[in-house]
């Protein structure tokens, strides 16, 4: 059975850290303002800010020790990824889950934090959190219903979202534990010890700023691995700003994916609100779900 941190209650701390891409501190205050209205604690780790002066918020060692205390930090009771980027999968296998493992804590982040996502469940069989991050709370963002999403997560009211239905959505209901992130990281992760369990699970796919013949590519590379043809399920989010060749691919990104999955018969949503963009609801990865697609109607429920 999946494991679940335990959910936070007020008074409890956050830390924030940013293991991949450099963040300036001021994009994080907002996020911290409204953490601590919600009522908790925010400890800021270095890698917030600092004087990086590359992609990374820091070297790959400054990142994972970043990371490593704010894991082993016992007042710490969820860790929240400032911003994805790039530069966990340079750091994950150096990362001591020993006492994670017996105190787990809530990971919370998407994008490149689909390493750390698919890592935890596939080896430790743990839920965290893929949902909005630091920059999302900023302009506003904190009063959206997406970044509710996430305190509604952490303070473990039950899951049901909705949205309205797309043309290649196949009819269905579908029961299993909830996996899943950004295309590019789990086309990325096959074959490695993140590598992503999908058989009899419920996947969720998004993506931002890809080349279709890319989207169309990793599609191939996780349907030649296998990870599409026994699912309960698939969620296919956001795939926003798509780049597109000089001589035109010739097919959108849903009618690549649509084409790819459409011999197998279990329920499809498309356009589900999980994205780069500001329409990206908290998922509980691990959890177990029920999807539900009807002609008029799509739910997601725990």
């Amino acid at each position: 059975m999946i494991k679940i941190p335990p959910y936070l209650q007020k008074g409890d701390t956050i830390g924030i850290v940013c293991p991949a891409g450099f963040m300036m501190e001021e994009k994080v205050q907002t996020c911290v303002d409204t953490l601590q209205q919600w009522g908790y604690l925010v400890k800021l780790g270095k890698t917030v800010g600092g004087d990086s002066t590359t992609y990374f918020s820091g070297t790959d060692e400054e990142r994972l020790n970043d990371f490593q205390l704010m894991l082993d930090d016992d007042e710490v009771k969820a860790v929240l990824c400032g911003r994805g980027g790039y530069g966990m999968g340079r750091i994950i296998d150096k990362i001591d889950f020993k006492k994670f493992k017996k105190q787990p804590k809530w990971i919370i982040g998407y994008s490149d934090i689909t390493v750390l996502h698919s890592h935890l469940y596939s080896n430790y069989y743990i839920s965290s959190l893929h949902s909005p991050m630091a920059g999302a709370f900023n302009d506003e963002g904190y009063k959206n219903e997406f970044v509710l999403s996430l305190k509604n997560a952490l303070e473990g009211k039950k899951i049901k979202y909705s949205c309205t239905p797309h043309e290649f959505n196949k009819k269905g209901e579908a029961v299993g534990e909830l996996v899943g992130g950004n295309l590019a990281l789990l086309s990325h992760l096959v074959g490695t010890d993140s590598d992503l369990k999908t058989r009899g699970r419920i996947l969720f796919i998004e993506d931002v700023g890809e080349q279709l013949y890319n989207i169309d590519r990793m599609m191939h590379q996780l349907k030649r691995s296998g990870k599409l043809a026994k699912l309960a399920g698939l969620i296919v989010g956001g795939f926003t700003d798509n780049q597109n060749t000089e001589r035109p691919f010739g097919k959108t990104a849903y009618e690549i994916i649509n084409e790819l999955i459409n011999e197998y018969d279990y329920p499809v949503c498309f356009d589900f609100p999980v994205s780069h963009s500001d329409r990206n609801y908290a998922l509980k990865v691990g959890v177990g779900y029920k999807l539900k697609v009807t002609k008029s109607k799509v739910t997601l429920e725990e």
